[in-house]
């Protein structure tokens, strides 16, 4: 997932950089170096953890613990995951 990639999932998620850094379990700042893709001059590279977490809020899954799904009311309820959104994901560790 590039900046841009993370910084359109967030947008079309109808997300605040805080909003979306609540949900993913991060620090504003993080968020912010994410978008614009280094910090202090360096690349940043999102993790696959947090790409992962992105792909499951888009399709609405919002908490797992292991044996339960649970579902939340801010991803895309109507329409099935495009192959954009998986996309997203193609960077590989």
């Amino acid at each position: 997932m590039s900046a841009g990639q993370f910084k359109a999932w967030r947008h079309k998620m109808g997300l605040k950089q805080k909003d979306a850094a609540d949900l993913l379990g991060l620090k504003k700042r993080m968020i912010q170096y994410y978008e614009k893709g280094n910090r202090d001059g360096k690349e940043v590279t999102i993790p696959k953890s947090v790409r992962l977490a992105c792909y499951a809020l888009a399709i609405g899954v919002s908490d797992y613990d292991g044996t339960e799904v649970k579902y939340s009311d801010i991803s895309k309820t109507s329409e099935t995951v495009g192959e954009s959104e998986i996309n997203m994901l193609g960077e590989t560790d």
